[in-house]
């Protein structure tokens, strides 16, 4: 019977150390940029979907630079970095960003061969959150 019992409590120490893991993973998906783009210019970006390997929690974030030839040359940059932190990376689509700092102004727009349409609209509710001085308004246009 004390066997039993043991294995309860080894159990509950698993499943109390899953926990705390699982709530550090969420604590470090929580410190992720939701927003890394270029301060000027006119550049390619990616929708990630950034979530806890074995957790339902998850994060939309939003990439974006002129060094990027291709959409793609983003993801291979972001999911990797993610990995590192204990994440798996989802592209949920890509576009164009116009970032004119001058005028405080975003424009979200166009698509990514490699990826699809990123959903705009999500993007640029993301952007108003770290840009909520800015005018940000999105289209699905090509350009």
């Amino acid at each position: 019977m004390l066997y039993v019992f043991s294995r309860s409590l080894n159990r509950l120490r698993v499943c109390g150390a899953r926990a705390e893991a699982t709530v550090a993973m969420a604590d470090a998906l929580a410190k992720i940029p939701e927003v890394e783009i270029d301060p000027e210019g006119t550049f390619k970006y990616i929708l990630v979907r950034v979530t806890v390997k074995d957790g339902g929690v998850h994060k939309d974030i939003v990439r974006g630079t002129k060094s990027a030839e291709y959409h793609n040359h983003i993801f291979e940059k972001v999911n990797p970095a993610m990995e590192a932190l204990g994440m798996e990376c989802k592209c949920l689509g890509g576009g164009k960003i116009e970032h004119n700092s001058a005028e405080k102004k975003l424009r979200v727009f166009g698509e990514s061969t490699a990826f699809g349409k990123a959903d705009h609209s999500v993007s640029a509710d993301k952007l108003k959150s770290a840009f909520g001085d800015y005018e940000i308004t999105w289209s699905d246009d090509k350009k």
